[in-house]
């Protein structure tokens, strides 16, 4: 099985221009291709694990990964599938979160021996003359069709502000650059990109004549894949200090009976063989050792064997009924928390972060949804007494240990 086909099985591939080319250059290991990440947030989430993933099969075939960090195109933000502007960072904001980037990438990609390169588009797109700009990039493209997309028409009745409006010209002004200085020849990013990947391919055969080869990958649902990780918590990290191993290891394990193939193809390095010949008799309780497959994997793959061995005995441990495993997600409360010894519910819940305010932790308490010490508690107005552990179970399938320090 090719590198090509394998992707094709994994469901990966949405649309291709140039599809026997990009056929040929992958599976030879000649392909050159970036992905672009904007700095958004000094973490990358469980959003980005798709292109990550994806650069590393790749790259395990021979090809050369470029990790384009968008720190000249997260000063203005991709308006695609948002349906307000997104808030302004400062310079400073944007280099601490690229060099947060660099360092958990190297979780994925192999850097060494320019197997890889990282490069950062406000290298080139901050010194741009604005006339410049207008001249020679601008007038390769047509308002009347950049109106066509998906990514203008839905926020043109809520506001798409002339800022916004240029993110097409300078993400294809990055492919036309990468061209010229690395010799990439390939990019890739989700279906909700492809407007502006066509954009950066238009660009290169308009300037540099139409012998100049540049190919366009979307990926099969990348932008849900954006979806993802989204929790009553917040966001799905790759950074343990922000999501810890165990909560990673939780989320994948929580998947729907409906998702759990689909990541397994999309997202570990399970021969897909393999996963195909599981999906012929999913039923029943096959659902459950299919997310632990799921979750171990990826743990690993972000957290190491040791984290996602962790993760996994902690996580049977507590669906066992033991539940009082050391590498489960703990609070340490002090004195200062305590008042004779005890804490409302509520705020034992916001605290432990099961709960994101006081009224949605009322909710779950007068909903039924809390169990302390496998005790129900429905009375928001419980106190909890912290000596030992405390064991917090919400729903049926979080837990969480309460300890004094």
């Amino acid at each position: 099985m090719t590198l090509f086909e394998e992707l094709k099985r994994r469901g990966l591939l949405a649309q291709l221009t140039d599809e026997d080319e990009i056929k040929n250059l992958i599976n030879e290991g000649k392909a050159t291709f970036y992905i672009g990440f904007d700095p958004t947030a000094d973490s990358l989430h469980v959003g980005h694990f798709m292109a990550l993933c994806l650069m590393k099969r790749l790259q395990m075939a021979g090809n050369k990964p470029i990790v384009l960090i968008g720190g000249g195109t997260a000063m203005i933000g991709d308006p695609s599938g948002k349906t307000d502007m997104r808030k302004m960072m400062t310079k400073e904001t944007i280099d601490h979160n690229v060099e947060c980037f660099k360092k958990q990438m190297s979780n994925f990609i192999d850097f060494s021996e320019d197997k890889a390169i990282v490069v950062n588009n406000g290298d080139w797109l901050l010194d741009l003359n604005y006339v410049d700009v207008l001249r020679e990039v601008g007038a390769c493209f047509s308002v009347n069709k950049m109106l066509t997309f998906e990514c203008y028409k839905q926020r043109m009745e809520r506001g798409l502000t002339f800022l916004e409006f240029n993110y097409m010209i300078m993400q294809s002004y990055d492919f036309y650059m990468l061209y010229q200085k690395y010799g990439c020849n390939m990019q890739f990013g989700g279906d909700d990109q492809w407007a502006n990947m066509l954009g950066g391919t238009e660009l290169i055969r308009k300037k540099l004549g139409k012998d100049a080869h540049a190919m366009t990958i979307t990926l099969l649902l990348n932008s849900e894949g954006k979806k993802m990780g989204k929790t009553e918590k917040g966001a799905v990290w790759l950074d343990p200090a922000k999501t810890s191993p165990y909560d990673f290891y939780q989320y994948w394990r929580n998947v729907s009976d409906a998702d759990v193939i689909k990541c397994l193809k999309m997202l570990t390095f399970v021969p897909v063989e393999e996963i195909e010949e599981m999906e012929k008799t999913m039923e029943g309780a096959q659902f459950n050792k299919a997310k632990e497959l799921l979750a171990y994997e990826l743990t690993k793959l972000v957290h190491g064997k040791e984290e996602a061995d962790k993760a996994d005995a902690a996580a049977k441990a507590v669906f066992s009924g033991s539940g009082n495993s050391a590498d489960m997600p703990t609070t340490t409360l002090g004195e200062e928390d305590l008042t004779n010894g005890e804490i409302g519910v509520l705020t034992l819940m916001v605290k432990t972060g099961l709960a994101t305010s006081n009224g949605d932790a009322r909710r779950t308490v007068t909903q039924g949804g809390l169990s302390v010490n496998d005790q129900k508690v429905t009375d928001p107005s419980a106190l909890i007494k912290i000596d030992g552990d405390v064991i917090l179970k919400k729903g049926k399938k979080t837990f969480h240990k309460v300890v004094k320090g």
